[in-house]
């Protein structure tokens, strides 16, 4: 099965999550073939710390931001990127990110919550972190190791998309952006200092938007 996003019909598997590992290359090519890529905000800009507004035309206009989030994502190299990450006030992330089995899920979802996990389900993960508007910055940070986001599609179609180990921490981490969080503002005083200091003594790999 595959995402159809010509009829507005979605695939979804048993246990109603959205089919996104299917026809990855391609659906991410046709994005980004129609999508210009945009610089990168970072810390700093005002619009990666407040809370976005929440998507509520699911038009052309959304339909081309989307094209224009995965072409700035594959410029830069990411596995996910939110829309105030190219300056835009919309609760939208798209992600192009491998799980920990090597398996590629790429799709879109618009006013993402993540849902509550069960206490047994909170296994954490300590790995690294990084973020595109925190460029050439890493740091430990603990987050589940399983996430489920629901949310809708482009069309304005009710998802729910599940993850685990890093891609579970992508959607995580992309969540966080639309609310007004970077994964720094999650480490301590000293953990922020020296993520700050990796960025400042960096350069980073893509066009980025100076802060004012």
């Amino acid at each position: 099965m595959s995402q159809q996003e010509t009829d507005g019909r979605i695939d979804v598997d048993d246990e109603g999550f959205i089919v996104d590992t299917e026809d990855c290359e391609e659906r991410e090519a046709a994005y980004r073939a129609r999508g210009t890529s945009r610089p990168i905000t970072v810390v700093g800009n005002p619009v990666l710390h407040k809370e976005c507004k929440d998507v509520t035309a699911f038009d052309d206009e959304l339909a081309q931001l989307i094209d224009d989030m995965f072409a700035s994502q594959k410029t830069a190299e990411g596995v996910g990127l939110a829309a105030n990450q190219i300056g835009v006030d919309l609760k939208v992330f798209v992600y192009d990110c491998p799980d920990d089995d090597g398996k590629r899920h790429t799709g879109v979802v618009c006013n993402p919550v993540l849902e509550e996990l069960a206490p047994e389900m909170r296994v954490l993960d300590d790995s690294n972190e990084g973020c595109l508007s925190v460029p050439t910055a890493y740091a430990s940070l603990a987050r589940p190791d399983y996430a489920v986001v629901r949310g809708q599609d482009a069309k304005g179609n009710p998802i729910r998309v599940k993850g685990t180990g890093y891609f579970a921490r992508c959607l995580q981490h992309e969540t966080d952006h639309l609310y007004g969080y970077l994964y720094i503002d999650r480490l301590s005083k000293r953990e922020r200092k020296d993520a700050l200091r990796q960025m400042e003594e960096g350069t980073p790999r893509y066009e980025t938007v100076p802060n004012s």
